[in-house]
């Protein structure tokens, strides 16, 4: 007989007029990998929060172990025996790999009024090698790490707490296959020793693979619970949109592009990755840049907007060769740039909608006295809320409060409001859902229509092939590989120019 080893009933969390849950109920038992998927705004992470204590629930009730479950707080949650790896940034920047690790358990290395940080060090590092986790020195503080590895170190000081639950958030899609394996290499262990995961997670074809139950949640309530083998991803797409959902999604065009080229970069070599990289952009072409995570396409998105220092070569745009030495040169090109890591790099996620929104219009929306006319800053922010479908309760809403698919909804709300001509993607559908993903590319297609031109960095294949009008394959900061658009092109033509 299964133990039961979490239980949820009635579940409600409001935030102000906003009901995120609606009396979910929700059961984790042991030895089980549990999936909970849903669109944006569902109120998956909201769930998680409230068994892990970054939340307490409006109403309902828990037990863990069969005793009422009511944590205050995250710490607490992690000595009862619950971690997770959240969605957003779970690290402080100014601390080292080792220090974050053991955040609020340092008492187990003092000596004497002193911190042992010789101790600290080699039991994180040892932790790292139990994890397959190389490269990472204990004493690198973690603002200088990268995204994909700052998320390595949060599933470190997972696993230290030895959870009885650990709940992945959204973790999946901020890391390269090698980096996954380590991951599902986890999440398996703990199961298999009588533990429990829940698995957050946007990708269908992962959760069908890794979850032994799918909990399908759409705004706030609890559609289903499947067992492994009794779903498909139509029949999961349908449940978690509330409607028919056809396959296809990407373009089914072969429209061409102009000879125009908007952007050029010119035998380009950065400080790291980018070895003597050259391309051409054109305008109303959707030029798509691939490989492993590793290969420098991430670098070179930066390097293009002016944000990587360039060594040689230079990066030029418009009929006028405008040279891109920084930022500020770029937006003032008509440049725009989408990074991957939206939350520490796209976004001021402590402020409002209105004012993230707002950022790029100051010039456009000043008044013939040199001031902001607030009527036309205002319509500015509506067009882009209304015409995007942002869920809020208003314009004035913290960023932080969002999904992950409405702040990004936010980021694309930013840029194609000041009418760019240059988009650089850098994973624009990273931890969105299936139907956040199907607006994303119709508007990129209206995009390359009005003649705009986008660059599109992608980790997943089926999104370059199915978007793009060129790709350009790299391996070790350089093109290995250019394919055309063609209803034939496969991944596995592809991959073989990868790796």
């Amino acid at each position: 007989m299964e133990k039961v080893l979490l239980t949820c009933k009635g579940i409600c969390k409001d935030f102000g007029i906003t009901k995120a849950l609606k009396n979910v109920d929700f059961t984790v038992t042991r030895g089980k990998v549990c999936g909970l998927i849903g669109e944006n705004g569902s109120g998956k992470s909201t769930l998680a929060a409230v068994i892990s204590g970054i939340y307490p629930a409006t109403a309902g009730m828990m037990e863990l172990n069969g005793q009422p479950w009511k944590p205050k707080d995250m710490m607490e949650s992690q000595r009862g025996g619950i971690s997770i790896i959240v969605q957003e940034a779970g690290t402080i920047g100014r601390l080292t790999v080792a220090e974050n690790i053991f955040l609020g358990q340092e008492s187990r290395f003092r000596k004497g009024f002193l911190l042992d940080y010789k101790k600290m060090n080699a039991k994180a590092g040892e932790l790292m090698d139990e994890l397959g986790i190389q490269g990472i020195s204990p004493q690198t503080r973690m603002m200088q790490l990268n995204m994909q590895e700052r998320k390595l170190i949060e599933i470190v000081k997972a696993y230290y707490y030895a959870p009885q639950i650990l709940i992945v958030d959204e973790t999946t899609n901020a890391l390269s296959h090698a980096e996954r394996s380590i991951l599902f290499g986890l999440i398996h262990k703990l199961a298999d020793e009588g533990n429990a995961v829940i698995i957050i997670s946007h990708d269908i074809e992962e959760v069908l693979e890794h979850c032994d139950t799918i909990t399908i949640l759409k705004d706030g309530e609890l559609m289903t619970t499947l067992e492994q083998g009794q779903a498909n991803p139509r029949q999961i797409k349908e449940l978690m949109v509330g409607r028919d959902v056809e396959e296809g999604f990407y373009r089914t065009d072969m429209d061409g592009y102009s000879e125009e080229v908007v952007l050029k970069a010119d035998n380009i070599t950065t400080l790291r990755e980018i070895m003597n990289f050259s391309l051409e952009l054109h305008k109303g072409e959707i030029l798509g840049i691939g490989g492993l995570s590793d290969c420098g396409m991430h670098t070179l998105g930066k390097a293009l907007y002016g944000e990587e220092p360039i060594l040689l070569g230079s990066v030029k745009v418009g009929k006028d060769d405008v040279e891109i030495k920084n930022a500020e040169a770029a937006v003032l090109s008509r440049m725009a740039y989408m990074s991957k890591d939206r939350d520490e790099e796209s976004l001021a996620m402590n402020s409002p909608i209105y004012e993230n929104i707002a950022s790029t219009g100051y010039q456009k929306n000043k008044s013939r006295s040199g001031l902001i006319s607030l009527k036309k800053e205002k319509q500015y922010v509506d067009t882009q809320v209304k015409g995007l479908k942002i869920r809020c309760y208003s314009n004035h809403q913290l960023v932080s409060a969002l999904s992950g698919g409405n702040k990004q909804k936010v980021v694309f709300g930013k840029w194609i409001a000041r009418d760019f001509d240059i988009i650089i993607m850098d994973c624009p559908t990273r931890g969105v859902d299936i139907g956040v993903k199907y607006e994303m590319y119709n508007l990129m297609y209206e995009l390359k229509k009005a003649g705009k031109a986008i660059l599109l960095i992608g980790e997943e294949l089926p999104e370059l092939i199915g978007m793009c009008d060129r790709i350009l394959i790299m391996k070790q900061g350089a093109v290995s590989k250019e394919f055309l658009r063609s209803p034939d092109l496969t991944e596995k033509e592809i991959i073989d120019y990868m790796i």
